[in-house]
């Protein structure tokens, strides 16, 4: 039995990987959902036809994440389009090289900080303002924020930042029900993973007890939160990591 009929989802970045898997299992659960892309137009109409094809409801909606003026047009042409918003999936961000600090450059540092940071706390920002009393807000962030891994710090810190915008938000939505986490996805078979360097995917299954996941792993996980059963669940910050160490 579909368990979010009637809602409407957004989740940023969900052309692909772990975006578009989450996408995909919110619609097999009855919730009509926005796929949004930056440039992956292509790539965003091709899960919405696939949602159309198994019985469920999608549209795609261009939005940069890290362009404030375009998370608020995301959010006003959902409800324009879809008559309301239920359930945010903070999922976007650019796709970062590892540095080392000495290397990272001022552009890459506000490159960094502009989608996963700035891009989040609007997005949230939005969330907040749209979502009705009971709703849900769920950010994307990663278990490199504990593990601290060296040449991740542009990638770490900003990822910081959500869950600190996060937990914010969690004590401020309270009074009106509306749940706030985040999910920590550990070692996930996605473009960014097979775009580190060789070795350091290595180290990194190396790490994992249950190896490399799936991206639908983690929209188990998102799916678990959005649902009834996650409405006395918030400021938390829940790692999917297949044991990572």
């Amino acid at each position: 039995m579909p368990k979010l009929t009637d809602k409407v989802a957004i989740i940023t970045g969900s052309s692909r990987g772990i975006g578009r898997a989450i996408a995909e299992r919110l619609a097999s659960q009855g919730a009509a959902v926005v796929i949004n892309y930056a440039r992956s137009e292509q790539e965003a109409h091709d899960v919405v036809e696939g949602i159309h094809a198994s019985g469920g409801k999608a549209v795609a909606i261009q939005a940069d994440m890290s362009v404030v003026a375009d998370i608020r047009r995301l959010f006003g042409q959902t409800m324009n389009a879809l008559g309301r918003v239920d359930i945010v999936v903070n999922n976007a961000g650019p796709l970062l090289a590892p540095k080392p600090i000495v290397a990272i450059t001022e552009e890459e540092f506000d490159h960094a900080f502009a989608g996963f940071a700035r891009g989040s706390f609007f997005v949230m920002q939005e969330g907040a303002r749209a979502v009705p009393d009971g709703g849900r807000i769920i950010n994307i962030s990663s278990v490199v924020t504990a593990l601290l891994a060296p040449y991740s710090a542009h990638y770490a810190g900003s990822k910081a930042a959500m869950e600190a915008f996060s937990a914010v938000l969690a004590a401020e939505l309270a009074p009106r029900r509306i749940t706030v986490n985040v999910v920590s996805p550990g070692v996930v078979e996605t473009k960014m993973l097979r775009g580190l360097p060789k070795e350091l995917q290595n180290m990194l299954e190396q790490r994992t007890p249950f190896g490399v996941g799936r991206p639908t792993d983690i929209a188990g996980l998102v799916s678990f939160l959005a649902s009834e059963e996650g409405q006395w669940i918030t400021n938390e910050n829940i790692r999917c990591d297949g044991g990572i160490r």
